[in-house]
C-alpha cells in the first residue's frame, strides 16, 4: 500500500537468541537481540517503510497474562494510526498459538496483525528467522489481509487453527484438518481459504483483558490410562476457577476423572471438554454433562476460559 507503514513488535523468542556457536541450533539463549538490530541484518529489507517498538524480550515458554495485555494495548495502539497498513509481532514458537488466538479473541483487527518467529536462533549458520520476517511484511502489506495469522516456513495460519505441531523441524506448525489460509511465495500471497472474522465480543473482551488486575485460574488436567481423580479435587481445593479437560479420543474421559470434573461442575467451577487428539474436534452427543471447546484445543480453550470468566 502506496504511503502506508508497518509496525513490527517485538517480544523476543528463538528468533531473536544467541548461541555461542553458530553450528548450535538448540543450546542457545532466546530473546537477546533487539529488534532494530535484526531488522538491520536483512537487506531485503532496505527501503520497506517500517517502525519498529520493542514490546517485551522473553523467551516466549515464559509469555504471561500481563505482557498479553501489554501486547494488545500496543496492538490496538498501531492498528489505529491511518498510516499503518498492518503489524507483525515477532514470537517465540513455543506458546505462539496462544498469543495468535488471544489477540484475534479481543482484537477482531479489520487490518492483518502478524505474528512470525523462527526455529533456529539469529547466530545458525542458516538461520529461519530472516525469512519469516520478510514473509510476514508481505502478509501485513497484503491488500485485504485481516485478522491476526502466524506465518511460518512460507504458510499463513490462522489464529484459530494453527498449532506448533514439531519440536525442531523449521515447518513447525500446522493448522491441523483446517489446512492454512495459504501461501508466500517470493513474496506473493497465494490464498486457499478466507482470513480470520473478528469475535462479535471482541470490544468488550479488550476492555476486560487490558484492565484485568486478577485473571480467573483455569488449568488443563489431561485424560489417560488410569487418570484419577485426584488432580481434580487438588484444583479445586485451591480454589481454581475453571478446568479443562484434554480427554482421549473424542473427548473420553476415565470415569474417575470424569466423576471429579462433573462433582467440580457442580460446585460452581467451569468445565470444558477438549481432546488432546492433534487433529479433528469433539463431536458431543445430545444431554452430554460436560460441554466441549467448540473446535479448540486444550491451550486455546483454557484462553477462551478465562476470557469468558473475565467477562
Amino acid at each position: 500500500m502506496a504511503g502506508k507503514k508497518i509496525a513490527v513488535l517485538a517480544t523476543g523468542g528463538t528468533l531473536a537468541g544467541k548461541a555461542a556457536s553458530r553450528g548450535d541450533n538448540i543450546g542457545y539463549t532466546a530473546a537477546q537481540l533487539g529488534i532494530e538490530e535484526l531488522l538491520a541484518a536483512i537487506p531485503a529489507l532496505a527501503g520497506t517503510p517500517i517502525v519498529a517498538e520493542q514490546v517485551a524480550q522473553v523467551d516466549s515458554k515464559d509469555m504471561s497474562f500481563g505482557l498479553w495485555s501489554q501486547l494488545a494495548l500496543r496492538c490496538a495502539h498501531w492498528l489505529a494510526q491511518e498510516d499503518v497498513s498492518g503489524l507483525v509481532i515477532t514470537h517465540g514458537t513455543d506458546t505462539l498459538e496462544e498469543t495468535a488466538y488471544f489477540l484475534q479473541s479481543v482484537l477482531g483487527p479489520a487490518k492483518p496483525v502478524v505474528l512470525t518467529c523462527a526455529m533456529r536462533p539469529a547466530t545458525a549458520l542458516a538461520p529461519d528467522g530472516p525469512q519469516n520476517i520478510v514473509d510476514a511484511l508481505a502478509v501485513a502489506a497484503a491488500e485485504g489481509a485481516r485478522g491476526v495469522v502466524a506465518v511460518c516456513a512460507g504458510t499463513i495460519h490462522g489464529a484459530h487453527d494453527v498449532a506448533k505441531q514439531h519440536t525442531y523441524r523449521l515447518d513447525a506448525f500446522s493448522s491441523g484438518d483446517a489446512g492454512p489460509i495459504g501461501y508466500v511465495e517470493e513474496g506473493r500471497l497465494r490464498l486457499l481459504r478466507d482470513w480470520p472474522s473478528p469475535h462479535a465480543s471482541a470490544p468488550a473482551l479488550y476492555s476486560k483483558s487490558t484492565a484485568a488486575t486478577r485473571w480467573p485460574r483455569v488449568e488443563i488436567v489431561m485424560n489417560y490410562a488410569g487418570a484419577s481423580a485426584a488432580i481434580v479435587e487438588a484444583l479445586v481445593a485451591q480454589g481454581v476457577d475453571g478446568l479443562v479437560a484434554a480427554g482421549t479420543g473424542n473427548g473420553t474421559l476415565h470415569h474417575e476423572l470424569e466423576a471429579a470434573l462433573l462433582d467440580a461442575q457442580s460446585r460452581g467451577v467451569k468445565v470444558v471438554r477438549a481432546t488432546r487428539c492433534v487433529q479433528g474436534r469433539v463431536l458431543s452427543p445430545a444431554g452430554a454433562r460436560l460441554p466441549d471447546s467448540d473446535g479448540l484445543s486444550p491451550v486455546k480453550a483454557r484462553i477462551a476460559l478465562m476470557l469468558e470468566l473475565l467477562a
